[in-house]
């Protein structure tokens, strides 16, 4: 069959694509790559310049703050383990790189989500694309950012971003769609115009929703930088690599459970957050 019919080039024309992008505009992205490695060791030095037993307090306190009693507990007992174990500088590492690419995939993918809900065509725009970036295993997404950004904590966020971008698009597209009709017909018959509607009806009453894709974004975002690793990320996900690459179980495991500790401490976080702009409606 092969002989038969010739092979689609698939995969050369991606090659000469990237080969072109990064030939022709390799200022653009030198210039993305300054910028994003700047404000991650800036980012890193700012949670290392404080001591452990002063940040830990801080963190606990703003969980007690925000989700409660349970959650500031668990979060001082869980960074104090990490404390004990010797893994804080990769913690902060890994914190540093989900707090930048949960940034930039909400401020890309909120607007995005906010813009298939009003136009029609742009949502069936969005849709398939989407689906493409969620099925598309994470793996590939490392491929495309080494020729773009090169091995390093900057590809590590351009992939990341990509692959947590999804649930805050749609997550957002499906709050502002969900708000009962009688609503924005009533906004409408007070004469309120786009933007209003937008900013003061449909924002707020779907900000639960769009809570819930954040949150998402997080959690992808931090299993995606442990995977990110491969190509030069700092953090936990390195620790993790380290331990695959010399078979030392028992740190792959302490690391592990790192990411674990700080995975449930943004969960119990950003889901409070949630419920209580979902009661305040």
């Amino acid at each position: 069959m092969n002989e038969v019919i010739p092979k689609i080039p698939v995969g050369r024309t991606i090659e000469r694509g990237i080969d072109y992008l990064t030939l022709e505009f390799s200022f653009i992205t030198r210039a993305i790559s300054n910028f994003l490695e700047t404000g991650i060791d800036a980012l890193v030095a700012g949670l290392m310049f404080f001591p452990p037993w002063v940040l830990i307090p801080v963190f606990a306190g703003l969980s007690l703050w925000v989700a409660g009693r349970r959650a500031g507990v668990l979060t001082l007992l869980g960074f104090a383990l990490i404390w004990n174990l010797g893994l804080w500088g990769p913690t902060m590492s890994t914190l540093a790189l989900v707090v930048i690419a949960t940034l930039i995939a909400v401020l890309v993918g909120v607007p995005l989500g906010v813009l298939a809900a009003l136009f029609p065509r742009m949502k069936r725009a969005t849709m398939p694309v989407l689906d493409f970036m969620q099925t598309m295993p994470a793996f590939v997404y490392l491929i495309p950012a080494i020729p773009f950004f090169g091995l390093g904590p900057v590809s590590a966020i351009f992939s990341t971003v990509i692959f947590a971008m999804p649930p805050a698009i749609r997550l957002t597209c499906l709050g502002i769609q969900q708000i009962p009709r009688e609503l924005v017909e009533a906004a409408d018959s007070f004469g309120a115009n786009r933007r209003q509607k937008l900013f003061k009806l449909q924002v707020p009453l779907a900000m639960p929703t769009i809570m819930a894709g954040i949150n998402q974004t997080i959690m992808l975002s931090l299993s995606m930088v442990v995977i990110a690793a491969m190509i030069g990320a700092r953090g936990l996900g390195a620790e993790v690599w380290r331990a695959i690459q010399r078979f030392e179980p028992g740190n792959g495991f302490e690391a592990g459970l790192g990411v674990v500790i700080l995975a449930m401490a943004l969960d119990r976080v950003t889901q409070k957050i949630g419920a209580r702009d979902k009661d305040s409606i």
